[in-house]
């Protein structure tokens, strides 16, 4: 695979992004303290709320150290099953891809060649390790890996609701390369009207990687909640990414049919 097509082929498995002119998470006005354990049951209420079926046509800005591209891409989602991104470029299809709970196939149209894959292949090429079930909470606005079997704790910010996976001192002993039992540190930030998320952000020592995930605007779609601007920054030690997308003709619970097609002639990407 050549390095423009990974770069493809990453996009399609996070599907997530969209328009952003400025950051989430700097509040000018103070907000009303609230209980931790009110805060915890928002996070909780968030992740049941996901749909059977997801689609959407997204405008894609996409920028690296060494590349800035503009695409557009339909996605197509049946819940706890498969994700179809469809990557076109000026009207037509590049890129082809479905991603399942356990694996990835990408056909790429331009070179005319398939790549058949297990999910690590987006933690090997980007040094960033997510499962299906994260890729569906990204697309959807969801709290990333909440578990409500683990302890969270509120960090108190004046301007902000924050849920952290650490306690602060543990993540200023993190900040100083100290190690951490589970060595991942998970940020969730709630909106004022503790309604949908507003910032998440996840660091791993271990992967020496950083995610900032912003979500801008929201809209809601036969009674469910959804993302349409989102912003997202991946820092990773070889490389620092970042994804805009503009979410349009949003469709929530219609029934969505995926395609993906490998043609007879269609050898294996190298």
């Amino acid at each position: 695979m050549t390095r423009f097509t990974k770069y493809f082929a990453f996009l399609s498995c996070l599907l997530l992004f969209s328009c952003a002119k400025k950051l989430v998470g700097e509040n000018v006005e103070k907000v009303e303290r609230r209980k931790t354990s009110e805060l915890l049951n928002v996070l909780d209420s968030l992740t049941k709320q996901k749909p059977q079926t997801f689609y959407s046509k997204i405008s894609t800005k996409y920028r690296d150290t060494t590349q800035d591209l503009s695409f557009k891409t339909s996605i197509r989602m049946v819940k706890d099953s498969a994700i179809n991104a469809l990557i076109t470029y000026a009207t037509l299809p590049i890129f082809n891809s479905v991603l399942t709970p356990d694996s990835l196939t990408i056909v790429n149209k331009r070179g005319k060649c398939f790549t058949k894959t297990k999910l690590n292949y987006i933690k090997e090429n980007f040094g960033v390790a997510f499962d299906y079930k994260n890729v569906e909470e990204l697309l959807l606005g969801l709290p990333l890996a909440y578990d409500d079997d683990q302890k969270y704790f509120q960090i108190h910010d004046p301007y902000n609701y924050i849920v952290s996976s650490h306690r602060k001192r543990e993540i200023r002993r993190y900040d100083k390369k100290e190690k951490l039992q589970d060595d991942i540190i998970i940020k969730y930030f709630l909106s004022n009207d503790l309604k949908s998320l507003k910032k998440m952000e996840v660091e791993s020592n271990a992967d020496s990687a950083r995610i900032e995930v912003n979500f801008l605007k929201w809209e809601m779609v036969e009674n469910y909640n959804v993302p349409s601007e989102v912003f997202i920054k991946i820092f990773t030690p070889n490389n620092r990414i970042e994804v805009e997308m503009n979410y349009d003709k949003i469709q929530v619970n219609v029934p969505q049919q995926l395609f993906l097609v490998i043609p007879e002639d269609y050898e294996e990407c190298k």
